[in-house]
């Protein structure tokens, strides 16, 4: 059985909000540190021993830049000449054995299914992690019907993905 999707392509907005947001979900424990300094800069200042504010904003700072550089990678990534390929228009052909990415009827490439480290069931999507800022999204629209939808659930599912 194979699931085969209409031809659909991967919005750089999208791209940008998912992987940042994934980035952030597993990555949030950097930004104790400057809460750490910030509670520091507080307690040192109310407490007397060193009267100044600058500990404080300057951690506050330092943690919104962390955030900015990672919204900033992301944002970067999606405007690359070499990534430009993430965002064309590609039919996907999908089984239990590799996941056919197609150009047109005549061109297209195979992706294994152990390139595939995770799946998510998001609200509108499927998302398939391959990597730090790769994944593959198939919003449920793209899918012919009711059953190509279930079938590639199963086939995640039978995968281990889900």
């Amino acid at each position: 059985m194979i699931v085969k999707t209409k031809k659909f392509a991967l919005d750089p907005k999208e791209y940008v909000s998912i992987s940042f947001k994934r980035h952030m979900k597993n990555e949030w424990k950097w930004l104790l540190i400057p809460a750490a300094i910030f509670l520091l800069g507080l307690v040192l200042h109310f407490s007397g021993a060193y009267k100044n504010w600058w500990i404080p904003v300057v951690s506050v700072v330092g943690g919104g830049l962390y955030v900015l550089f990672w919204y900033a990678q992301f944002y970067a990534a999606s405007q690359m000449e070499q990534n430009k390929q993430m965002f064309d228009k590609f039919m996907y052909e999908i089984d239990s054995r590799q996941i056919l990415v197609k150009i047109n009827q005549k061109e297209g490439g195979i992706m294994k299914w152990e390139s595939i480290q995770s799946a998510e069931r998001m609200a509108d999507a499927f998302l398939l992690i391959i990597g730090k800022g790769q994944f593959l999204r198939f919003p449920f629209t793209v899918f012919n019907s009711e059953h190509d939808l279930k079938l590639f659930e199963s086939i995640l599912k039978r995968k281990e993905l889900l």
